[in-house]
């Protein structure tokens, strides 16, 4: 391919007069003296004002290298500190250039021009603007010339930064999942998009989700990561809103001055003003009502608000995480939320599964109990095997619906941690547990005939499941000999005279049962 050079006419280091203008290092001139650079096209940008210093140095160029195409653009900046009049030039040259990168390879030269305008040329060649490489030349060491540096911006060709930006996003997305990890690929997506947006702006920040699927601990760790990458300064600030009523509501979030209401007798900041160059997260903001809703909406456009009582404004920068378990959109249309706060606040939203919508994690999550309570407690906890592989086989069956979520889940390890002989649970505390969790999502069970004829009897579980499969004959059956003929079909075979009704009624009297009673 050929190689095209993109460069600014230095107007100090590239236009000496006269001859001594070859006993000079002169940047755009040196590319052609470089060995080991073949350039077959140069487009140079040069002040309108300098057209003849151009115009010179394309023929000095035409000496040095006769095959090389010299063209000269005229680029009018007023001012070249003026950021965004140099960005603007630049941009508009860059859009209107008939770029082919299929054919040709770009060089963009930044080593002429002002800071300014070196700077707009990164951006625009990193942004793809100018699709290509940067080229960076250097005056020579003594008597030994420099050949020009060629930067590719593409950082996944350097191995060693990718590594380093693939730990940086790996140790932002582990703080965001609280060290846990999870295995769910939808939730793994996720936690990948807020890692990279968290990390690099500022704007609201939405979380959605059935309660208890982790909303309040995400925010807190987004917070966090942002903290982690200076986006962020200040405190964080947590509020739930469906806690605020009434004057309290305003008074909480906004702040008042004193005298304000009956009994405002000292001025209150309020937690707005708290989260100044920190963090505010309002969880459940659906919950505020219109005068909130207004009230915040001003306070994140213009970063200035009342207090409630007040005729002087106070000013609040902060980052807004806010969450909430309702459909915001359904609450706009039924007239219960502000239309342009939700957009304001939508910018960036992500919804949160529920826990049994991702049974992938629930082991994950377990150990992270295990280990939380570890370290609350100072006492290691741990199943035993058949025990945790019970608890994991439920905890993943369509029969687990997590109605609760995570609560439910800190829940029940709490329990079983507390009932847990030495901090290890056995299979015993595991099926208490697990019929707790079913009476409490599905109310209480069906009892089984054994316990209903038994009651509370103590019975080993071999034995209770061949009495509860006799029962079930028995209760099929027309009569005792009926029931004793199918409980013994095979084994009656090798008798030589057989009395399967005798044989039954045995078999319940151990349980203190009879035919009669049974049937009844």
């Amino acid at each position: 391919m050929d190689k095209i050079v993109l460069g600014l006419l230095g107007t100090t280091l590239d236009t000496p007069s006269g001859t001594v203008r070859w006993t000079r290092w002169r940047p755009t001139v040196s590319l052609f003296q470089a060995e080991d650079l073949s350039i077959a096209r140069l487009e140079l940008l040069h002040p309108p004002s300098h057209a003849a210093q151009a115009a010179l140095l394309v023929e000095d160029i035409r000496r040095l290298s006769p095959g090389t195409v010299v063209n000269l653009h005229p680029l009018t900046v007023v001012d070249p500190w003026d950021f965004e009049e140099v960005f603007a030039a630049l941009h508009d040259f860059a859009r209107g250039y008939p770029f082919l990168p299929e054919e040709e390879e770009y060089l963009v030269h930044i080593t002429t021009g002002s800071h300014v305008a070196q700077i707009c040329l990164f951006l625009l060649t990193e942004s793809r603007h100018f699709p290509g490489k940067l080229l960076q030349s250097s005056p020579p060491r003594g008597l030994e010339v420099t050949s020009p540096v060629v930067i590719d911006l593409d950082l996944a060709r350097y191995d060693r930064l990718a590594a380093r930006f693939a730990a940086d996003q790996a140790t932002g997305q582990g703080l965001l999942k609280s060290g846990i990890a999870t295995r769910n690929a939808a939730f793994n997506h996720t936690i990948e998009q807020i890692e990279k947006v968290a990390g690099s702006t500022r704007a609201p920040i939405l979380l959605t989700g059935p309660t208890g699927a982790g909303k309040s601990q995400l925010a807190r760790q987004v917070v966090a990561l942002k903290r982690a990458r200076h986006l962020v300064a200040g405190p964080l600030v947590e509020v739930n809103c469906a806690t605020l009523r009434g004057d309290t509501a305003m008074s909480t979030l906004f702040g008042h001055a004193r005298g304000a209401f009956t009994g405002a007798e000292r001025p209150r900041p309020g937690l707005l003003l708290s989260a100044h160059r920190g963090a505010l997260f309002l969880d459940e903001i659906g919950e505020l009502g219109p005068d909130e809703q207004a009230m915040l909406l001003r306070a994140l456009e213009e970063k200035r608000f009342l207090p409630l009582g007040s005729d002087q404004e106070v000013e609040s920068d902060f980052q807004l995480v806010a969450g909430t378990n309702r459909d915001l959109r359904a609450a706009v249309r039924e007239g219960r939320f502000r239309e342009d706060l939700l957009a304001r606040i939508d910018l960036w939203t992500w919804r949160l599964p529920g826990l049994a919508e991702r049974p992938e994690d629930v082991e994950p999550n377990l150990d992270f109990e295990l280990e939380k309570w570890r370290r609350a407690t100072g006492t290691q906890l741990r199943f035993n095997r058949e025990a945790r592989a019970a608890f994991v086989a439920f905890a993943t069956s369509p029969e687990a619906v997590w109605s609760a979520n995570f609560r439910d889940l800190n829940a029940a390890i709490t329990r079983m941690a507390t009932l847990a002989p030495g901090g290890r649970i056995d299979r015993s505390t595991v099926d208490d547990e697990i019929a707790r969790l079913r009476a409490h999502w599905h109310g209480e069970p069906a009892r089984s005939r054994v316990e209903t004829l038994l009651g509370a009897r103590p019975i080993d579980r071999f034995d209770e499941a061949q009495l509860e499969a006799v029962l079930e004959v028995c209760a099929r059956s027309k009569s005792l000999s009926d029931a004793g003929r199918q409980l013994f079909a095979v084994s009656r075979l090798e008798k030589s005279s057989t009395n399967d009704a005798d044989r039954l009624r045995k078999y319940l009297a151990r349980w203190g049962l009879d035919w009669e009673f049974v049937r009844g």
